[in-house]
């Protein structure tokens, strides 16, 4: 199905944006294909008690997505006003059609670094929206928020950069849980995957 089927059927415009101003270690705004999208509804546990983080949420396509098929709460981290602003655009749009969802989507205009990790927050979802020491910080937080509420995470990178995967192999204590292959896209580019690192408190008894 062609990505503006996808929207239409959410009552959402997510597409590519040109001419967003380029920001020092944040990267552009790139939205996650519908189809990776489908296949990680299909290949991770997801209930509506779960809350995703969404780091560099752009239009807030993940989030609508999530919410629509599984009923997840979401928070989407954007810094780019005029993205944060188109985000809320959909928001209202999707509403229209799924009120109920009012208090499931949440968007918030600020730098990554800077979102307070809530008590409720357990998994996180990253497409390399921004450099590895941004990351580290996010991270770092995640971790003070677990210190302070002891609770399972699992952090979603799509399209995982090396530099994010050596800094959690080698400092951190989260393990790969799983890897979600792309269908049709792996097996020519060996990027096109998922991976999911967790934290699990049994695990570290």
């Amino acid at each position: 199905m062609a990505e503006k089927n996808y929207d239409k059927q959410l009552n959402i415009e997510t597409g590519p944006e040109r001419n967003i101003k380029p920001f020092l270690n944040y990267y552009p705004y790139e939205p996650t294909p519908y189809p990776v999208l489908e296949q990680l509804a299909k290949n991770i546990e997801l209930k509506p008690s779960d809350h995703v983080v969404d780091y560099g949420c752009g239009k807030g396509r993940l989030l609508f997505y999530l919410n629509a098929v599984l009923g997840v709460n979401a928070r989407g981290i954007e810094m780019d006003d005029h993205l944060y602003f188109l985000a809320e655009k959909n928001r209202l749009h999707y509403l229209q059609h799924r009120p109920k969802s009012k208090y499931q989507i949440q968007f918030f205009c600020m730098h990554a670094e800077k979102y307070i990790v809530q008590p409720t927050d357990n998994k996180f979802y990253f497409f390399n929206p921004f450099s590895v020491p941004i990351f580290i910080k996010v991270f770092n937080n995640i971790m003070e928020s677990l210190e302070q509420f002891d609770r399972e995470v699992d952090l979603i990178f799509y399209y995982p950069s090396i530099e994010y995967l050596s800094f959690l192999e080698n400092r951190t204590i989260f393990q790969l849980t799983k890897e979600i292959k792309i269908e049709g896209e792996f097996e020519h580019n060996p990027n096109e995957r998922i991976l999911i690192y967790s934290y699990r408190k049994d695990d570290q008894n």
